[in-house]
């Protein structure tokens, strides 16, 4: 598998994930995780002219988004208050809601907060995963007739690229990238994780419920020549809620591993403040690769 080369533009203010019939005058209200994302798709509304309201989660939205917004503007709910965040959206008379940035993972064992609604929802799935709850609770959003949107729109710039985004000659096998993708999938298509590490036709770890940077250090321990990092999408990825994100966090990490190399799907990987993250990537010696 050999990456291929593409710069396709995009129009600035504009993305290729918005809806045929998007309305730019009505709010996009965020609902904002942790971490530098949503801060970035705030960013992005308010460039191309939406307005953004915003839905925060205690001790998991940073502070400085939510106070980047008037009182009227956003809400503070618990994780959990699936109810009380639905009543948020009708009262910002929302056209469009996008789910950004993650929530720490234990927050499913040790700081939920059902409330009713939530609690209505989780008796009714089989499965208790990911997929099939965020599923549900966008099937309650587009039911208010607000259009819950594909997470990379307004981002379209901070997407992974086909090619080497590092800007040097590609030193990853071919056979080894054509590897690591077909493990990747193969891991992604169990919802399992997102990523893996491979070196030499030998899978390193995989990427479960504790994320990538963990992953990434587990990696490291076996000193293995040349890893090489894999993110993916699903086979059938749902993006309006799980998109892989690569940022300085994971860049950081896979220097400290000793992971030299870094394969992200093209079109559906965000690389958060790309520009950045490439410059210091080839400082660090790590390449940045782009895969379709």
């Amino acid at each position: 598998m050999k990456p291929s080369h593409s710069n396709a533009a995009v129009r600035p203010g504009a993305s290729r994930f918005l809806p045929k019939h998007f309305d730019a005058t009505k709010p996009v209200t965020v609902i904002a995780g942790r971490g530098l994302y949503p801060q970035l798709t705030v960013r992005a509304l308010r460039a191309a002219g939406v307005p953004a309201r915003l839905i925060a989660f205690h001790d998991e939205t940073a502070p400085e988004l939510v106070e980047a917004f008037p009182a009227g503007e956003r809400e503070l709910i618990k994780v959990g208050q699936l109810g009380h965040m639905l009543k948020a959206l009708k009262k910002f008379d929302a056209g469009a809601a996008i789910m950004a940035g993650q929530i720490r993972p234990r927050k499913l064992f040790d700081g939920l907060h059902p409330d009713l609604k939530a609690f209505a929802i989780l008796a009714s799935l089989k499965e208790r995963n990911a997929e099939s709850i965020f599923g549900a609770i966008a099937k309650e959003i587009e039911h208010l007739g607000i259009h819950l949107l594909d997470a990379r729109a307004f981002l379209d710039h901070e997407l992974a690229e086909p090619g080497v985004m590092t800007g040097e000659r590609a030193r990853v096998d071919a056979d080894e990238l054509a590897f690591g993708v077909r493990i990747a999938k193969a891991v992604a298509q169990l919802d399992i994780g997102q990523g893996v590490v491979v070196s030499g036709g030998t899978v390193l770890a995989v990427e479960a419920f504790e994320g990538t940077d963990p992953m990434l250090r587990r990696a490291g321990e076996f000193g293995a020549k040349e890893p090489l990092l894999v993110k993916t999408a699903k086979p059938k990825q749902d993006f309006r809620f799980d998109v892989p994100v690569f940022g300085r966090a994971t860049l950081e990490v896979m220097r400290a591993a000793k992971i030299s190399a870094a394969a992200l799907e093209a079109g559906s990987a965000l690389i958060l403040e790309k520009d950045a993250v490439l410059a210091e990537a080839k400082a660090a010696g790590i390449q940045l690769i782009g895969y379709e």
